[in-house]
């Protein structure tokens, strides 16, 4: 195959295992790159430790093309390499000893409304994913996972290497706690 992969609107995991290593790691950026940065930021908080490590995840993915089973799909692959190279990150000497005091900037859009309304919806999208990204991680990547990215409950247990259980329990939990932080912030305002 010759083609370049990311032209075809939405090729066949056959013409993606077909292609070569390079072909293939260009498909995945291309289509996983922009989420991969997503969910790295909700775990670093950091745009540039964000980036970094989206392009350890590719570079991953590069070393590894050959020895992806196809158990899953590369899109829950990648998001577990991912989650993984967050951990290690969030593990490592380098985040225990320094303190990021960067602005978090949102990733979310506003529909398409007056200005006055989209800076009203981008502003209330920021608050809300501020208090998502202060919860604890176990409750935030749940959160995340389930309602930003849209994996199903049984998905975000095979990406976690959790129970399903475990994954409602920490929905249920983080819905608690934002639930509980947005009330006492309508109580403050009054």
């Amino acid at each position: 195959m010759h083609a370049k992969l990311i032209h075809l609107k939405s090729p066949t995991i056959q013409e993606v295992n077909h292609a070569t290593k390079e072909e293939q790691l260009e498909w995945l950026m291309e289509q996983y790159g922009d989420l991969v940065m997503r969910l790295a930021f909700t775990y670093v908080k950091e745009k540039q430790i964000a980036e970094d490590i989206s392009q350890e995840v590719f570079i991953s993915c590069y070393k590894h093309l050959q020895n992806f089973e196809q158990r899953s799909t590369y899109k829950t692959w990648i998001y577990r390499i991912t989650v993984n190279k967050c951990k290690d990150y969030l593990k490592s000497w380098s985040y225990r000893n320094i303190y990021y005091r960067d602005k978090l900037q949102s990733f979310f859009k506003g529909s398409s409304h007056s200005s006055e309304s989209k800076f009203l919806v981008s502003e209330e999208n920021e608050e809300l994913f501020q208090k998502v990204l202060a919860l604890p991680t176990k409750l935030r990547e749940s959160i995340i996972l389930y309602y930003y990215e849209g994996f199903s409950i049984d998905e975000i247990a095979e990406l976690l290497a959790i129970k399903s259980n475990t994954v409602k329990t920490r929905l249920h939990r983080a819905r608690a706690t934002l639930k509980v932080t947005l009330e006492e912030e309508i109580i403050d305002e009054k």
